[in-house]
C-alpha cells in the first residue's frame, strides 16, 4: 500500500500497550492530535485534542482513554472526521506521548506498544514503535488537505525525546 493516498474521510487511530509489571507505576500513553491552519501548516497548532478534550467542532474525539494499558488489544482510540473539518484547517498531525510523571519512560521500556490507523476496516498505517524505542513521544500519521482533492495521509513515525507538553509544540514542525 502506498504511504500517500487521497480521499480519506473518517479515520480511527487506536493505541495499545501492555500494563506495567505488578508493583510498578502504571504506564500511561496518550494519543494527541494537532490541527493546523492552511495559513500556517507548520506553525503552532490551532488547537490540540488529547485526553479529557475534543475538538471545538466535535470532529476529533478521544473515544477511549486508557491510563494503564489494561484490556485486550487496542485500549485507547481517537476518531477524526476529517471530511467535516472547516476549510481553514489543512493539516492534522497525530502523535503518541508517554506521560513522564513517575520518571522517564521510553517506548523501549514499555512492552507490546502499537498504534493503528484505520478508515472503516481498511488499515492505513500501523507501527510498533520499535524504530523509535529511545523516544518518549512520536508522531505517527499526518493528514493534509489541498484544495478540493480531499484529505491525504502519510505515515510519519518520528521520535522525540521530550515531555508531553513540549511534544505538542514540536510535533507539527517541519522535519529538519
Amino acid at each position: 500500500m502506498s504511504g500517500l493516498n487521497k480521499g480519506v474521510g473518517k479515520v480511527e487511530v487506536t493505541l495499545k500497550w501492555d500494563p506495567s509489571p505488578i508493583g510498578a507505576a502504571a504506564h500511561d500513553l496518550d494519543i494527541i492530535a494537532g490541527v493546523y491552519t492552511a495559513d500556517e501548516p507548520y506553525g503552532a497548532p490551532a488547537y490540540l485534542v488529547h485526553f479529557d478534550s475534543r475538538s471545538p467542532d466535535g470532529t476529533i474525539t478521544l473515544t477511549r482513554d486508557s491510563r494503564t494499558g489494561q484490556g485486550f488489544g487496542y485500549d485507547e482510540a481517537m476518531v477524526l472526521e476529517l471530511d467535516r473539518l472547516a476549510p481553514l484547517y489543512a493539516r492534522v498531525v497525530v502523535g503518541v506521548a508517554i506521560q513522564q510523571g513517575t520518571g522517564r519512560r521510553t517506548f523501549g521500556d514499555i512492552s507490546n506498544t502499537g498504534v493503528r490507523v484505520r478508515e472503516g476496516y481498511t488499515e492505513l498505517a500501523a507501527h510498533s514503535f520499535d524504530d523509535v524505542a529511545g523516544a518518549t513521544a512520536a508522531t505517527v500519521v499526518e493528514f493534509t488537505r489541498e484544495g478540493t482533492d480531499g484529505w491525504s495521509y502519510r505515515s510519519v513515525l518520528r521520535g522525540f525525546d521530550t515531555d508531553p507538553q513540549s511534544f505538542t509544540a514540536l510535533m507539527g514542525a517541519r522535519p529538519a
